[in-house]
């Protein structure tokens, strides 16, 4: 590999602490790499020089191609329920752990890389990725984080100028991805399955280090651990529900302890309000449709908790009376961070009482539901309802009374309509435009991608010449469809 001066330094404390997940190992060559898609903002705040990125050796670091001096690229073990079945060995198939970096907070970060070619990890793939997928995590992790959900994010995609064969013949890319780390709780499950006690130990040393601190001074630090963990994301599920969000994968490998949201494969973002909605065309059963996020969250924390159980207490009956007490807080939790969201959306004021919000955010899931009004449009409109244009959401439902009546109660309260319009977002990845953004990049032209993340990266505010970007998708788009990308 190639060890030209890098302008930065990456630790691999993530390797050497935990030699028994970390597998060294280096990206596969590049072709002919082209810049697709660099994150300035992201850029900056890691101290990195986007101009440099954009030399030769710039594209090196973002296809793992070149990497500082002392830098130990791995790839990660971990295992992980996929679609509720247990595989004990999955780990980082087409990805690489470049190393960790101090941003300009002081916050230790990890420089990730995605279709970076096979691992022994990789499970008959081939390892590589397609520019299609990886523009859409770019795209759409930059959305979440303007909408301000904790996520992974995209420092750049970078065209390999190799052909990746799936359905079809595809350009490939390699995609740069920043975490607050990759700690999942598939690692917790690959590192529980393999009886190391100290292993198991070390790693959630490690995570408490890293993450949750304060469980550190805990009188008992694995059950605060876990708690800060069930917390974070009972938090991050309620902000996917707030905006329309749906994952579509929902294994346990794809649950971060950090709280972030992580693998934007066959996400995407609900039109018209159904919880029922699937778009993953291999989620054939609906386990992870919108609704469901968080009993699926709930299930997948029960899984963390069965990987700490020796840490726990020495007696499994006693462990396991631990965690089962701890994991009921969940639903309280997860309520508490969907009430407290749905407050802001309505803009209701302080002080109300809790039961008049769950009640007033209920009856509206429901009108919502029953009406399929568009998600995204129907908030913003009630902004407007609040400022007194009767017709901007009333105009949205077929069942007029019901509105009516859910809309005195609601107006009566004198719901805040500016408050209201910096939590509600105009625009949001709209599933049509991303398909067209991704068709004619994939093509070759990146204008339609690149006005799509210039409207997402500020969702709050309408602009201009913009108003495409907030209309739900045409009715012919009816049926859509995610793929994973692998």
């Amino acid at each position: 590999m190639s060890t030209p001066v890098v302008p930065l330094a990456l630790g691999h404390h993530f390797a050497d602490a935990l030699p028994e997940l970390a597998l060294p190992w280096q990206a596969a060559d590049v072709p002919d790499p082209q810049l697709l898609a660099l994150n300035e903002p992201l850029a900056g705040e890691l101290g990195l020089d986007p101009d440099w990125l954009r030399t030769p050796e710039g594209l090196g670091l973002l296809t793992g191609t070149v990497v500082p001096e002392g830098a130990t690229p791995v790839a990660q073990a971990y295992a992980g329920h996929q679609f509720g079945g247990y595989s004990p060995r999955l780990g980082d198939g087409r990805a690489l752990l470049l190393g960790e970096l101090t941003d300009r907070d002081g916050q230790v970060r990890d420089l990730h890389l995605k279709g970076s070619g096979r691992t022994p990890f990789s499970r008959g793939g081939d390892g590589y990725a397609a520019v299609g997928p990886m523009l859409r995590e770019h795209v759409i992790s930059e959305a979440m984080h303007a909408l301000g959900i904790p996520t992974t994010r995209s420092l750049g995609v970078v065209a390999s100028g190799r052909a990746v064969h799936r359905e079809t013949v595809l350009p490939g890319a390699v995609l740069a991805r920043v975490a607050s780390s990759h700690l999942r709780v598939g690692s917790f499950q690959y590192a529980r399955a393999t009886d190391d006690l100290d292993l198991l130990r070390r790693l959630a040393d490690h995570a408490i280090a890293r993450h949750h601190p304060g469980a550190a001074h805990a009188e008992q630090p694995h059950l605060a651990l876990f708690e800060a963990v069930m917390a974070a994301q009972a938090e991050l599920v309620a902000r996917w529900m707030l905006v329309g969000f749906v994952h579509g994968v929902m294994n346990t490998d794809n649950v971060t302890i950090s709280g972030e949201t992580i693998d934007y494969g066959p996400c995407a973002f609900v039109d018209a309000f159904d919880p029922a909605t699937v778009f993953s065309s291999i989620d054939t059963g609906g386990r992870y449709a919108f609704g469901n996020q968080p009993v699926v969250a709930e299930w997948n924390l029960a899984r963390f908790a069965e990987a700490l159980l020796p840490l726990l207490a020495e007696e499994q009956d006693d462990a396991v009376a631990i965690a089962t007490a701890s994991l009921g807080r969940f639903r309280t939790l997860y309520s508490a961070a969907w009430s407290r969201g749905m407050r802001e959306k309505l803009g209701l004021p302080d002080g109300l009482a809790d039961d008049v919000v769950a009640g007033l955010a209920g009856d509206l899931v429901e009108l919502m539901r029953d009406n399929h009004v568009d998600h995204t449009g129907f908030f913003r409109a009630l902004g407007r309802a609040a400022r007194g244009d009767v017709e901007a959401a009333r105009g949205l439902v077929l069942d007029l009374a019901a509105y009516d009546a859910w809309a005195a109660r609601w107006l009566a309260l004198a719901p805040d309509a500016d408050a209201m319009d910096r939590v509600n977002p105009v625009y949001v990845p709209r599933n049509h435009l991303v398909e067209e953004a991704l068709a004619a990049a994939t093509g070759g032209d990146l204008g339609p991608f690149d006005r799509l993340l210039d409207a997402v990266r500020e969702p709050y505010v309408p602009r201009p010449g913009l108003e495409a970007y907030a209309d739900p998708a045409p009715e012919s788009f009816a049926g859509y469809q995610t793929f994973c990308g692998t």
